[in-house]
C-alpha cells in the first residue's frame, strides 16, 4: 500500500476516533521501515508517545512519512500518568492489564486460528467472563482480549495487574493443553502468553505491518460467521467499541482461581520496582534521555561515527570509532586531561587497570582525523585493551537514540549536519568539539525531530525521481549503505 492509501485510512473519523479511544492512557508506539529494517516511534518530544485526539494517527502518518509508518500498536498497561520515561517504569503507576491470548498460525490457515479463538472463548465464557471479551484480527493472526476492567478494585487492590492478566491467561492454557496441541500438531498453530510488563499490541483499526489488512474487533458470538475479507482496508467490518463492553467483577472469580492453582506466572513486580530504581541513579547520559534528551554521550558518539563516514566511508569501522572517541572524551573531562597522546596512554592504562610500559602491545597508535587512537589487528578501536566494536555502538549508542527518536533519522540528520561545515573542521579535533559537536549537545533531538524530518520531507516532494536518478551515490553512501553493511553481519531485531 503507496503512503496515500495509509493516509486515506487513517484521515477517515471513524478509525482516528477509534484508535484513539482505544489510546487512552497507554504508551503508543507506530511502526514504519527503513532499508529493510523496522523502527519504532516510542517517543514524541521527549515524552512517551500518547495518541491525544482523533487526528492525531492521521498526524503521526504524516509526519513520520520517511520511515514509511503504517501501523499502530499500544501497551497492554494502562497508566494512571504518562508524563515521562519513569512513568512507564513505575509498576505502581499501572491502573490496569489487558488479558490476551496470542494466536499464531498462517494467513492461509486462518478458519483453524478462528475456531482456536472460539475454543479459548467458550471457556472465559464458562468461567464468567461473558461480557468483557473480544477478539481482534490482527492481519495474520489474532488476539483472544479481555476488558482489563473485568477485575474488581479490591481484587486489583490485592493483586497486581500484570500479576492477574499473566495468571489467567496462564490457567487457561494449562486447562486447554490438549486441545492447543492437538491444533499445534495438525495446523502448526501456536498460543502463548506474551504478558509482560513492557508488552505492546495491535490497536483496532490499524494496519498490519506488512499485509494490507485492517485490525478489525468482533464479538465471539461473531466469529462463527467472520471472514478474510473483512480485513480489507477498503470494505472492512469492524464491530465498533467492541472492546469497551464489560461488567465489573465478573472476571474475579477466574482470576482467584488462577492466580491460586497456577505457579510460576506472577509478574515479580518488586523486582520490576527494583530494576527500575537502578535506572534512576545511571550516568548523565541515561538521566538526559529520561528528562526527554538525547544523552551528550550518544550525541558525542553519533557524531563521530558520521564525522568517520564522510571521511573516510567505512560504516562499521565509523561506528567502532564514534564509540571509542565518546568513551574517550567523557574520560577526559572527568579526569581533566589533555586530548593527547599522554592521555591517551594514561587512559589506556586506566581502563585496563595495567602498566602499559614494557608489554609488548598487538594494537597500533594512528591518526585519525586528527585524534590520535588505538587500533586492533582487525581495525577496530580500543581503549584499555577492548576493541569498540560496531554491536557495542548499536547497542550503547543507536538503541539509546531509538528510544527516543527512529536512529536512521537520527543517522541521516548527523551527516546532513557535518555535510554544512568545511572538510578542515572535520579534521580538526578542536574545531569538531568547539564548532559542531558542542552547539548541538543539549539539542541535537530538537533538530532531527522538529527540523530535518520537515526539511526531508519537503526536499522529497522538490526533487523527484529525476533528481534521486542524478544523485544515486549520495544516497547510498549515506544511510542505505550503513544499513546494507549492518544487516550483513547481524540480525534485524524485533522489539
Amino acid at each position: 500500500m503507496e503512503f496515500e492509501g495509509i493516509l486515506k485510512h487513517y484521515s477517515r473519523e471513524d478509525v482516528g476516533k477509534e484508535i484513539f479511544e482505544f489510546s487512552s492512557n497507554r504508551w503508543a508506539a507506530l511502526e514504519g521501515s527503513y532499508g529493510g529494517k523496522r523502527i519504532f516511534v516510542r517517543y514524541l518530544k521527549g515524552i512517551p508517545l500518547k495518541i491525544e485526539s482523533e487526528k492525531m494517527p492521521e498526524d503521526l502518518v504524516k509526519r513520520y512519512r520517511g520511515i514509511n509508518a503504517r501501523t499502530f500498536y499500544a501497551t497492554i498497561n494502562v497508566y494512571g500518568k504518562l508524563t515521562d520515561r519513569r512513568s512507564t517504569e513505575e509498576m505502581e503507576n499501572v491502573s490496569y492489564a489487558t488479558p490476551f491470548f496470542d494466536i499464531d498460525g498462517s494467513y492461509e490457515g486462518w478458519k483453524k486460528i478462528i475456531e482456536v479463538a472460539s475454543l479459548i472463548a467458550e471457556f472465559l465464557e464458562r468461567k464468567g467472563i461473558r461480557k468483557g471479551i473480544y477478539v481482534l484480527w490482527s492481519g495474520e493472526g489474532a488476539h483472544v482480549r479481555i476488558n482489563e476492567r473485568s477485575f474488581s478494585r479490591d481484587l486489583l487492590s490485592k493483586h497486581h495487574p500484570l500479576e492477574v492478566a499473566r495468571a489467567i491467561v496462564d490457567y487457561t492454557l494449562n486447562q486447554l493443553g490438549d486441545k492447543l496441541n492437538d491444533f499445534s500438531k495438525e495446523h502448526g498453530i501456536r498460543v502463548e502468553n506474551l504478558v509482560d510488563p513492557k508488552r505492546v499490541f495491535t490497536v483496532p483499526l490499524s494496519l498490519h505491518r506488512k499485509r494490507d489488512a485492517v485490525a478489525v474487533c468482533m464479538r465471539p458470538d461473531e466469529l462463527a460467521s467472520f471472514e478474510i475479507d473483512w480485513t480489507d482496508p477498503s470494505s472492512f467490518k469492524h464491530e465498533y467499541g467492541a472492546w469497551k463492553l464489560f461488567d465489573e467483577g465478573e472476571g474475579d472469580e477466574l482470576a482467584r482461581e488462577a492466580l491460586e492453582k497456577v505457579s510460576g506466572s506472577k509478574v515479580s513486580v518488586p523486582k520490576i520496582r527494583s530494576e527500575a530504581a537502578k535506572r534512576k541513579g545511571k550516568e548523565e547520559g541515561e538521566k538526559e534521555i529520561a528528562e526527554g534528551k538525547i544523552g551528550r554521550f550518544q550525541v558525542m558518539a553519533l557524531l563521530q561515527a558520521a564525522r568517520y563516514y564522510l571521511l573516510y566511508g567505512d560504516p562499521e569501522k565509523a561506528k567502532s570509532f564514534g564509540l571509542n572517541r565518546a568513551i574517550f572524551y567523557a574520560w577526559a573531562k572527568r579526569r581533566g586531561r589533555g586530548y593527547g597522546y599522554a592521555s591517551m596512554s594514561a587512559a589506556r592504562g586506566e581502563f585496563s587497570g595495567q602498566r602499559t610500559e614494557g608489554k609488548e602491545r598487538k594494537e597500533s597508535l594512528a591518526e585519525v582525523a586528527g585524534e590520535e587512537a588505538y587500533v586492533s589487528p582487525r581495525g577496530f578501536f580500543i581503549i584499555g585493551d577492548k576493541e569498540q566494536l560496531p554491536e557495542d555502538y548499536d547497542k550503547s549508542v543507536a538503541e539509546r537514540i531509538e528510544e527516543k527518536l527512529p536512529y536512521d533519522v537520527a543517522w541521516e540528520a548527523a551527516l546532513k549536519y557535518l555535510s554544512k561545515f568545511p572538510e578542515e573542521y572535520l579534521k580538526d579535533p578542536s574545531a569538531f568539539f568547539q564548532k559542531i559537536y558542542e552547539p548541538v549537545r543539549d539539542k541535537f533531538d530538537e533538530i532531527v525531530s522538529e527540523k530535518f524530518i520537515e526539511e526531508r520531507e519537503e526536499e522529497e516532494r522538490k526533487s523527484g525521481k529525476e533528481e534521486r536518478k542524478r544523485a544515486p551515490e549520495k544516497k547510498d553512501s549515506g544511510l542505505l549503505k550503513w544499513m546494507k553493511s549492518s544487516d550483513e553481519e547481524r540480525k534485524d531485531s524485533d522489539r
